[in-house]
């Protein structure tokens, strides 16, 4: 292993604490010790997301795409439709994930770099009766972010029964986020984000809409991802029962624990204002100093945990950086994989000022352009 600064958009640097509760030793999964760290980590998930006292957190042991396995399987059924807002890869992979499980999806895909138009998703909730619609607040292939308070409001104005679910994986954690505010009924990401854990862990949230929705299909799509079998486990770890239907990923539970606590002390608001500030600062050094092309086209649709950024030479530029001890990553969409880079700027590296992660990186991709 390396001690190179990774900012790449997940796996992220992780905290001393988060590194310390890793090494925790192993305790059983239905210990009361365990049951009492899960409850809080269960509790504060609820803090971070938003969530107030209804619905349910869910936390597995898995990527962030178990979350779309979960909201494909879980609440809709073969047939249902579903509308796709795509701003990327990701949004496109959903779009799979969900035709997997039989739903009838419409896909709206927003110019590259760019949100889908508000006027476009009003103008097919009116035309169509949508069982769901999913959003991905940020993609993490082009750094756009999708306004999420707008779009909930005209769901409900237009289509109240359509259920609202949201890919949070590259935003829960650095940027406004209100699950119960703006009505959403499911939200996912993961734990190598934002949250500053290591990879392993499907973090979620369900309002009661969706846990009822989930409770009441007539039959199960898939085991594992089943939230029949899951919502009584995590109702009982919440309250600090132990309960039993697959074995939690215990050590990361634990650093989970850590990391909301974290997050929390530092208050959820003042963490994403920092995400900002320091996305603000990435981003005009890039842009004004170096004169590089933002993949996202203006401030209004530009993420705060990562930036994507075009270059000549993708590959020089990641190779240049990473003889400096830092890890970039290269494009994923599709349409401009060879033409820019991805640096993530989530947790620690974000919110630490003393470390000068995002410093050491601006200087590293100005000597290797």
């Amino acid at each position: 292993m390396t001690d190179d600064i990774l900012l790449i958009p997940g796996p992220i640097v992780i905290s001393k604490n988060v590194q310390a509760a890793l090494g925790t030793p192993s305790v059983s999964h239905t210990s009361a010790e365990f049951a009492s760290t899960f409850s809080s980590a269960l509790k504060n998930v609820r803090k971070v997301f938003k969530a107030g006292d209804s619905g349910q957190p869910v936390v597995l042991a898995g990527s962030g795409t178990l979350g779309w396995d979960i909201a494909a399987s879980n609440l809709v059924q073969p047939g249902d439709k579903v509308l796709v807002l795509s701003t990327g890869f990701f949004s496109d992979s959903f779009a799979e994930c969900l035709k997997v499980y039989g739903a009838d999806v419409d896909k709206i895909t927003a110019p590259l770099g760019d949100a889908v138009p508000l006027d476009a998703i009003r103008d097919a909730l009116s035309k169509v009766s949508y069982n769901m619609i999913t959003i991905t607040h940020v993609d993490t292939s082009t750094a756009v972010l999708t306004e999420l308070e707008p779009i909930c409001k005209a769901v409900k104005e237009l289509s109240p029964e359509t259920l609202i679910v949201v890919d949070g994986v590259c935003s829960i954690g650095c940027e406004v986020f209100e699950f119960e505010k703006w009505g959403i009924d499911y939200a996912l990401t993961a734990s190598q984000k934002a949250l500053g854990v290591p990879p392993g862990l499907s973090v979620s949230m369900l309002s009661d809409r969706a846990v009822k929705v989930a409770q009441e299909r007539p039959f199960e799509s898939s085991f594992f991802a089943s939230l029949k079998r899951w919502l009584p486990i995590m109702v009982n770890y919440e309250q600090g029962k132990p309960a039993y239907f697959a074995t939690p990923a215990v050590q990361l539970v634990n650093a989970l624990d850590v990391s909301l606590r974290e997050i929390l002390d530092q208050g959820i608001d003042a963490r994403v204002a920092k995400h900002k500030q320091t996305s603000d600062w990435i981003k005009a050094k890039l842009t004004k100093e170096l004169g590089l092309k933002l993949v996202s086209v203006n401030d209004k649709v530009s993420a705060h945990g990562l930036t994507a950024a075009y270059t000549e030479n993708p590959p020089k530029v990641i190779s240049g950086v990473k003889q400096h001890g830092i890890v970039i990553a290269g494009g994923i969409h599709k349409q401009i994989k060879d033409k820019y880079i991805r640096i993530g700027h989530m947790g620690v590296s974000a919110c630490d000022d003393s470390r000068q992660d995002m410093e050491k990186c601006f200087e590293a991709i100005k000597e290797s352009l």
